[in-house]
């Protein structure tokens, strides 16, 4: 029963046979995520941006207020480091997956 459109999943040390969609078939490689590239993880609007470029941040730090369904949600450092580069400004509406800004490693 092995052809291209079939593949084997191994869950809880079961082999099941699956068919698998187009879609599946030509979804874009995994790679790890630039822990210094700061992207959205959600659409919506720059409230405010609480960070200046060559400023130190320290893991956990917020970075920028982001207004989404007349939310406010808090993006964060996960890492420590210095604010490289600012990519959006206070007022923009941004997409899912939008660079926000970037920060050099410490």
């Amino acid at each position: 029963m092995e052809d291209k459109d079939t593949g084997r999943l191994n869950i809880d040390s079961t082999i099941y046979t699956t068919r698998l969609s187009r879609k599946f078939l030509g979804r874009k490689p995994w790679s790890p995520a630039d822990p210094g590239s700061v992207v959205s993880y959600i659409p919506g609007t720059v409230l405010d941006i609480l960070v200046k470029e060559g400023q130190a941040v320290k893991k956990g730090e917020d970075l920028i207020i982001l207004e989404a369904m007349k939310m406010q949600n808090f993006i964060k450092s996960v890492i420590a480091g210095k604010i490289k580069k600012i990519t959006v400004e206070k007022g923009d509406r941004i997409g899912k997956g939008t660079l926000l800004l970037e920060i050099d490693p410490d």
